[in-house]
């Protein structure tokens, strides 16, 4: 009798364990990319430049080393750094001269207007923005943890 106990925990404890490694595959196999275009409906081109995008904005914010905490959770972060569409010089460039001489450090104002231009230039309404945030933030913190999730979501409040 306990051999055939023996026998039925080992395939019950193995079964177990390959159920959670393949959870554990699937789960990095669903990529940031994947999810922003399943859940928001956009095209693979609009998920890696809206999610490039807005790490532009976490890289020009954070110190290095709270961004390569970020980035170190996000496989290919320089694929979707390179994604992102290249910041238009005209309102945004004085904008930003503006706030640097009246002593602003390029604040959220800048870094909405920022993002929203970003995601206008891939074809995507402003609005979007704020649907693109929750996701990518909920992607961080499963792979990083509340804390990095944290750094990020300080840079795009």
């Amino acid at each position: 009798m306990s051999s055939t106990r023996f026998i039925v925990t080992t395939i019950v404890l193995t079964a177990v364990s390959l159920f959670f490694s393949n959870a554990a595959l699937f789960a990095q196999d669903l990529s940031l990319v994947k999810l922003l275009t399943e859940r928001l409906g956009v095209t693979e081109t609009q998920a890696q430049g809206g999610a490039g995008a807005i790490f532009n904005l976490a890289k020009e914010k954070l110190d290095a080393q709270d961004f390569s905490e970020v980035a170190s959770t996000v496989p290919d972060m320089n694929g979707l750094l390179d994604a992102a569409p290249k910041k238009e010089s005209s309102l945004g460039g004085m904008f930003s001269g503006a706030t640097s001489l009246f002593g602003g450090g390029g604040g959220g104002l800048e870094g909405l207007a920022g993002l929203a231009s970003s995601f206008s230039q891939l074809g995507l309404s402003p609005d979007m923005v704020n649907r693109f945030v929750p996701i990518i933030l909920n992607y961080v913190k499963s792979n990083g943890g509340e804390t990095v999730s944290n750094l990020l979501a300080a840079v795009l409040q």
